[in-house]
């Protein structure tokens, strides 16, 4: 696919013309229960603004829930208003009266064109809001990634499912997390398949030892570390597009069976 095109897909028509974003290496780190226990910051994590083509699938970690949200508050499309402003008034929306408030990366990924590393630190913002984003409107940056990056559909988060019931918030560990959002970002940027891969295969570690349920939960059906397993010993990395399955991203030169890929929307359309 090619993210030089600027012209709406059909069914925009039908879901609305807000992006949706994939929330790469790094995620949970913008949660400020996370980021306060940082002993080395700024922590940070990658997200891809991407073009609503098709209809992804509910509860599997692309922000759906703050993309409805969206959708209804400005009509169906992004205001041509200042990108955090309209980030602060989407999080402010849907996290109105909420005792567990989303991170702001979900706004980010949804209203930030192209590729960008949101770099947490506890002491600016209180964590809720990045204390920088870098932006990467690279298109061969852009393109590369559309042509690596795999989605493989899992399976939605089930009803009763909850990430946190465990945690083990060793800083070491959180120090780890936030290290894999950069590593990330560079190898986008340099355009690195192998380097790539190893911060989705790292991130996976630092979930799985930070917040266990994230992978493994009583009301998940499928075996997400096996599954996980086989395909990081495949390809050069592979991660999971959110807590409890959604997609699994792959990372690959070559085709992956039963994946479909992304168009990432560079530009303010």
């Amino acid at each position: 696919m090619s993210s030089s095109t600027n012209s709406p897909a059909p069914i925009s028509r039908v879901i609305g013309r807000i992006p949706y974003r994939l929330a790469l290496a790094g995620g949970w780190i913008d949660q400020p229960f996370v980021s306060r226990l940082n002993p080395a910051p700024p922590g940070s994590m990658v997200v891809v603004s991407v073009r609503p083509n098709f209809r992804f699938m509910e509860r599997s970690g692309v922000a759906n829930g703050t993309r409805d949200i969206a959708t209804k508050l400005w009509r169906g499309r992004l205001p041509q208003r200042d990108p955090a402003a309209l980030v602060r008034e989407l999080y402010a929306t849907e996290n109105r009266g909420k005792k567990n408030p989303s991170g702001s990366q979900d706004m980010i990924g949804l209203v930030y064109p192209g590729i960008n590393r949101l770099d947490y630190d506890a002491s600016a913002h209180g964590g809720v809001f990045p204390a920088h984003i870098e932006s990467l409107q690279d298109h061969r940056a852009a393109r590369w990634l559309e042509r690596v990056l795999h989605l493989l559909p899992v399976c939605p988060r089930p009803a009763g499912y909850d990430p946190l019931g465990k945690r083990n918030l060793d800083p070491r560990w959180i120090v780890r997390l936030g290290r894999t959002g950069r590593e990330c970002f560079e190898a986008i940027r340099t355009r690195d398949l192998d380097r790539l891969g190893a911060s989705f295969n790292e991130c996976m570690k630092c979930w799985e030892t930070l917040l266990p349920a994230t992978v493994r939960h009583h009301t998940l059906t499928c075996d997400l570390p096996a599954l996980l397993r086989v395909y990081q010993s495949s390809y050069p990395g592979a991660m999971y597009s959110g807590c409890g399955g959604g997609y699994l991203f792959v990372v690959s030169e070559k085709p992956v069976a039963g994946a479909f890929q992304i168009q990432v929307r560079v530009g303010a359309k």
